[in-house]
């Protein structure tokens, strides 16, 4: 019979992500980041906000880049450098997000990377301001 078994799940993992290094790492990070997430908004008590949909929907899209990075490592025979590369990126994207998220909660964060994150979340505006911005200036024209 034609069943669907665990090898088509690999077959298509490989399809999609190659032999992605880190991937698993990377996944798990973004597990820790929700799950630290999850705690930062209890704390505000905003644990329904949009601003974790759109989180959500940001983990989901991380996932369809390192795929498109993995079609382009492919048509030019990079050998999976494009792919290694975005997967580096997110990571260390990864690791900002939960310890801004710790530091947040009241977990003692370095105070020179406390700082630092500080001036990072300072120097632009949230997701959620730019989408009310992007609908509200829909709205007036």
């Amino acid at each position: 019979m034609g069943g669907f078994s665990l090898e088509h799940l690999e077959a298509a993992r490989m399809y999609l992500f190659g032999d992605v290094k880190f991937l698993h790492l990377l996944l798990l990070l973004m597990a820790l980041d929700i799950l630290t997430g999850v705690s930062k908004a209890i704390k505000n008590k905003k644990l329904w906000s949009r601003k974790s949909l759109f989180g959500y929907a940001r983990k989901l899209l991380i996932l369809v880049v390192i795929i498109l990075a993995n079609v382009v490592d492919q048509i030019l025979g990079l050998k999976g450098a494009v792919t290694y590369a975005t997967v580096l990126f997110y990571i260390a994207n990864e690791g900002l997000s939960i310890i801004e998220n710790l530091a947040d909660v009241g977990v003692l964060v370095p105070s020179n990377l406390a700082d630092k994150l500080k001036n990072i979340d300072n120097s632009g505006r949230g997701i959620v301001e730019e989408v009310k911005d992007e609908f509200s200036e829909k709205g007036d024209k």
